[in-house]
Order: structure tokens, then sequence, then C-alpha cells
């Protein structure tokens, strides 16, 4: 997961609020996917859950599904936030970062891994106990990880303006021994990574350059670089069955449903302002996107996902 509040100063309390409601809903609903009924349950509040002493605007989430823990990179609070989802309770802040952005749990390494963008590393700790077991220094701007399974490798996305390149780079790294064993440049600053199931396709957002490029994990290399018509891509989500990427992008504010083997895009629905997270819900065929401003904030809908 990667929701990211936006909202500084005396409304960000509120918009912490906000969005962890949200996340902490639409986890607790993936253990209903599979029943008819709940299909048909429009969202509903659940939970508030207060994040104290943060300040400034959050980033990526990710979640520990067995322990019920949910992981918040407090962008400007240079902090990792530890949330308690069974207790529905913050439990523990983690200092020492400069600009945290990616969070990634991965339960079968017992890892997390957290990018912050300023100094240019991604950090490891050990997924019970929090401890931190290694840093591995790339370059400024560590933005979205994703893990690959099979090869047990992390992607994560870095370089470009941040690193005062014109051109970005995505860092392959070996989850096992926290090594980097490769990169791969694209052609401005990774603003989303997305990985197929099989991991072999690698999607990648740049929003600076309003591209799309296509990397074979295999190979190591960019397959195709399809252009998003709207500018500033920022966030997507992939559908597989049906061979469609959702991006959401910034000017105009709109959610682009395009075809993820030809890069057609085949469908554009107006959004509000402020997009700052994409989900694909394959249970109910359902796309959330999340929006907002520093004074309002929208969890926003499209339900016929089949249909884009």
């Amino acid at each position: 997961m990667g929701v990211r509040p936006r909202g500084l100063g005396e409304t960000m309390n509120r918009h912490s609020h906000i969005w962890l409601v949200a996340v902490v809903f639409m986890i607790g609903c993936t253990a209903m996917v599979h029943s008819q009924e709940s299909a048909k349950q429009p969202l509903r509040l659940v939970q508030t859950i207060s994040l104290p002493n943060v300040k400034g605007r959050l980033d990526h989430m990710d979640v520990d599904v067995n322990g019920k823990r949910l992981f918040v990179a407090g962008l400007e609070n240079g902090t990792l936030e530890v949330v308690d989802l069974k207790a529905g309770k913050w439990v523990r802040s983690m200092p020492g970062f400069k600009k945290p952005q990616g969070a990634l749990f991965v339960p079968e390494l017992n890892k997390l891994f957290v990018a912050s963008g300023d100094d240019g590393m991604l950090r490891v700790f050990r997924g019970d106990t929090l401890e931190l077991i290694d840093s591995i220094h790339l370059e400024p701007g560590p933005n979205r990880v994703v893990y690959e399974r099979n090869s047990k490798l992390v992607y994560v996305g870095y370089g470009g303006k941040d690193a005062g390149k014109d051109y970005g780079e995505v860092g392959i790294i070996d989850a096992q021994h926290d090594k980097v064993v490769g990169d791969v440049k694209i052609v401005a600053h990774p603003s989303e990574l997305l990985l197929d199931k099989a991991g072999t396709t690698l999607f990648v957002f740049s929003s600076a350059a309003s591209r799309l490029q296509v990397i074979d994990t295999n190979k190591r290399e960019v397959l195709s670089t399809w252009t998003v018509t709207s500018q500033r891509p920022g966030d997507a989500a992939l559908d597989e069955f049906t061979s469609r990427l959702f991006i959401g992008t910034r000017t105009p504010a709109v959610l682009i449903a395009m075809d993820s083997k030809s890069g057609k895009e085949v469908a554009h629905l107006p959004t509000p302002e402020g997009m700052d997270g994409v989900y694909f819900d394959a249970g109910r065929k359902r796309v959330y996107g999340f929006w907002g401003t520093r004074l309002a904030g929208w969890l926003c809908i499209c339900l016929s996902a089949e249909g884009c």
C-alpha cells in the first residue's frame, strides 16, 4: 500500500484520521473478497486512529497482515510510524529519517525496508523487533519500493532531479543479503512502480516526464516507453485479468484506463484535484483513488473497472 495524504500545519491531524480510516477499512475487507454479499457493501467508517506528534505530510504505507501492523512514512516528520491495527492505536515512532517515503514489509524474510529521499538510503529493519540491521546507500530520491518473491529482489526508484540528473534509475536489491545487484536507467525520477504477479514485467511511471516505461526484469532493460496524454502521472494500479492500468494524473486531474499490453488509453474519468494513491480491488472490480487538498480530502471509487 502507498496511501499519501497531503496536508500541512493545522489540517494535518484531521487528515491523518481520514486516511488511516480508509486504509484500515481496505485491509479489513481483504478477508471478505470471496463473499458475494460483502461485494455489494458500500464503504463505511470503521475506525479513526490518531498519530500523536506527527506534523506535516505523510507518504507511503505498508501493512504486516499477519502481525496486524501498519507502517506509515511521516515524510515531513522524519519518522516511520507504527500502528497496531488489532488494538486500533498508534504504538511507536521510529525517528532519524530524512524524508522517509517508501515502506515495504516482506514477511517471508522478516524484513522491513524504508526508503528516505534526502539521504539516498534504503534502510533494512528486522520485521519483528524493528531493529536496524542494514543500510544500503543509493542516490538521492529513493521513493517507491516493490518486492518480487520468486527472485527475492527488491526494486526501488530514485535519481532524476533529486540526484541532479536528467534521468532516473530503478535499483535492484538482493533482499536476502541487502546488496545492490544492478540498476536500470529510465527517463526521469520514478513516481510509481508496479510489478506483475509473474515478476517479469515492471511498470515504471515518471511524473516529471509524463511517461510510462515497461521493464523486462529478466533482461533488466526497458522494452517500451509510452506517453501518458495527461500530465504528471503519479500513482497507478494494475488489473492483470483485464490487462488494465489505472493511472491517476494531476494535469488535468483524471483517472486513465490504459491497456497494459499496448499502452493504448481506453478511458478517461474526471477526478478531484490532488491525486495521491490509486488501488485496484480485484474482488469487487473497483478502483479506489485518494484525492485531496489541504482543506479537504476524498475517497473516490470507479465501480465499473470491467467496463473501462
